[in-house]
């Protein structure tokens, strides 16, 4: 009962923030979060000129460079670089669909009196963002081993679009599955989020950004992966998975999309498939 309580309560005044003018503390908090926004897009255009190209691969695929270790360059300097980059090409791409929810939150700590309302808000973005960055150090991770092995591997390596296909497949099917409409949902309803996942104190916003940022890399990996496919440094690939994520999310038919995107990830996939056998 007290569990449904608190959830009615602060339901309801998340309702009365939405109904709130702006104040001064909400525009810092909007300009701060736009100059971040500015200097991740500003980076990731930059990260994304410099890592172009890669190596011509056995089976007609090209390695891409961030998968490599650059000579005289150990794996963890490597992957530094790569986390670093994955970071700000996160924000460039999440932060416009995650802000109305982080945006909320922000309104509802002023609203229920939290000392410090706008470090609660960039503590909730750095929760969010924190769940991405291991996200980006598994990719690393997974792309770096699979990387290293179709180096030594030229059998291996003819295989790799095919596994491509393969994942394309699993990524459609991931995107037509009902856990995945069910994380959209999640991500499209800030209100309701927050009707169930709101923790007061500077730490409880940490604790919000890691349970949206769960929810919504579990809404959002199938298309990570598909970019990670056709080129995670490709800006027009990164452009496009950006807008499916965003219209995903804010659009009324974005359930709708979610399902003809993972129907056309299928039939790419097995296009592929039956390409590279």
């Amino acid at each position: 009962m007290d569990v449904c309580t608190n959830t009615a309560a602060t339901r309801e005044i998340a309702e009365q923030a939405i109904a709130a003018a702006p104040d001064r503390a909400e525009r810092w908090v909007r300009a701060v979060a736009s100059g971040i926004f500015l200097v991740a897009v500003a980076y990731t255009l930059y990260a994304a000129r410099g890592m172009s190209g890669g190596m011509l691969m056995p089976g007609g695929w090209t390695m891409p460079m961030m998968w490599m270790a650059m000579p005289a360059q150990s794996p963890a300097s490597a992957a530094v670089i790569f986390l670093v980059m994955w970071q700000a090409m996160m924000i460039a791409m999440m932060l416009p669909s995650s802000w109305p929810t982080l945006e909320l939150y922000s309104r509802v700590a002023r609203h229920t009196g939290q000392r410090h309302p706008m470090l609660n808000t960039i503590l909730a973005g750095v929760g969010y963002f924190t769940v991405w960055g291991a996200f980006g150090a598994i990719a690393f991770a997974a792309g770096f081993e699979i990387s290293r092995a179709a180096m030594l591997s030229p059998q291996l390596s003819r295989w790799i679009p095919v596994a491509a296909g393969v994942s394309l497949v699993l990524a459609g099917i991931w995107q037509l599955s009902p856990l995945k409409q069910s994380c959209l949902n999640h991500c499209r309803d800030p209100l309701m989020f927050l009707g169930h996942a709101y923790k007061p104190g500077v730490w409880g916003g940490f604790r919000v950004g890691l349970h949206h940022g769960a929810f919504c890399a579990a809404c959002c990996w199938a298309l990570m992966l598909m970019q990670m496919v056709l080129g995670v440094m490709n800006l027009a690939v990164m452009a496009g998975v950006a807008a499916i994520i965003g219209t995903e999310k804010l659009w009324k038919r974005g359930p709708f999309l979610a399902r003809l995107v993972g129907s056309v990830s299928i039939v790419v996939g097995i296009v592929l498939v039956v390409r590279s056998i």
